[in-house]
């Protein structure tokens, strides 16, 4: 085995490389001692863990996982073990695929990630795929959600605290004009959101609701079976309480008839190191059971353990 200089903010790398070989060598996988290891592991540590392994062992961790493990569980700890960039890349370049698209994760991921975070995961799409999240968001869509979705993944948001108070009671009365005329396409609508900080965003839904006595996004449920007035929600949702926006989804994941695997899967690993204290809360408050007590009513297996460690992950 080559020398290996291990940085000090990750001691065990090392070992945790070698017990890693370990798992794969061997009579059959050791899928407790990759749980134990990569679930336990920060983003920053899986990092040094991966480059350290492809230098000593001359193969990319995820080959290695990719070849010994399956199904639910392959995909739960691939996507773990990717860097958060990496992973948005993946799944963003996912949704635009024939058989796996989805608009929801694009704009799931476009609204709910900081700036810089969304900038990141450009770079690595760049890197990876040789083109840009724009040209695939906009190949994949048409109409009315490529005007939605091809800005959401081009913005760079404000990130600060400033609010103007002047433009949010404006800004409120042209959401509220329009919504009212039914244009919820309108060039106007699309900017706003699109473009406003998300301090300033709450601050102009704060006085549309104070104004015109309903939160917006009760005024957007005009049709429920319209799936643009649907993403339009959703955006909203994730960009001003992304907390809620998650519990939704793994209600809906695990409520519904067979396990949405793929949503489940998608949010614990994409939120376990940002804010799954916050959605554990909230699923708690709407649901009043434990979001470990539902999952594991639903999986099974290794998959279970792996995701009941990772909800874990942010309590540690």
């Amino acid at each position: 085995m080559s020398t290996i200089t291990v940085p000090s903010s990750v001691p065990h790398v090392t070992e945790d490389v070698e017990q890693l070989r370990k798992a794969f060598t061997g009579w059959g996988t050791n899928e407790k001692l990759i749980i134990d290891i990569l679930a336990h592991r920060n983003a920053a540590q899986r990092k040094v863990i991966r480059e350290t392994y492809a230098g000593t062992y001359g193969e990319d961790l995820l080959q290695s996982l990719q070849k010994e493990l399956s199904n639910d569980f392959e995909r739960a700890v691939l996507l773990w073990t990717m860097d958060p960039a990496e992973r948005d890349a993946f799944l963003i370049n996912e949704a635009t695929k024939r058989f796996t698209s989805s608009n929801q994760v694009i704009l799931e991921i476009a609204s709910t990630r900081s700036s810089h975070d969304l900038l990141l995961a450009k770079q690595a799409y760049h890197a990876r795929f040789k083109k840009s999240i724009e040209e695939d968001v906009a190949h994949h869509t048409n109409g009315d959600f490529r005007k939605l979705l091809v800005p959401l993944v081009s913005t760079y948001r404000y990130e600060g605290p400033e609010v103007n108070m002047t433009l949010a009671k404006s800004e409120a009365k042209i959401l509220h004009h329009n919504i009212s005329e039914k244009t919820y396409n309108h060039d106007d609508v699309i900017r706003i959101l699109m473009t406003r900080s998300k301090a300033q965003l709450n601050a102009t839904l704060n006085h549309y609701n104070n104004e015109f006595g309903n939160a917006i996004n009760k005024d957007l449920k005009a049709d429920p079976k319209d799936d643009f007035l649907s993403a339009v929600r959703n955006t909203i949702k994730c960009l001003t309480s992304p907390e809620k926006y998650f519990e939704k989804m793994l209600r809906m994941a695990i409520n519904k008839t067979g396990t949405d695997e793929w949503a489940l899967t998608r949010v614990v690993t994409t939120r376990a190191e940002v804010d799954m204290k916050s959605i554990k809360d909230e699923y708690y408050k709407r649901n009043s059971v434990p979001l470990d007590k539902a999952i594991a009513k639903d999986t099974g297996g290794d998959y279970e353990t792996m995701l009941l460690a990772l909800i874990g992950h942010g309590d540690a």
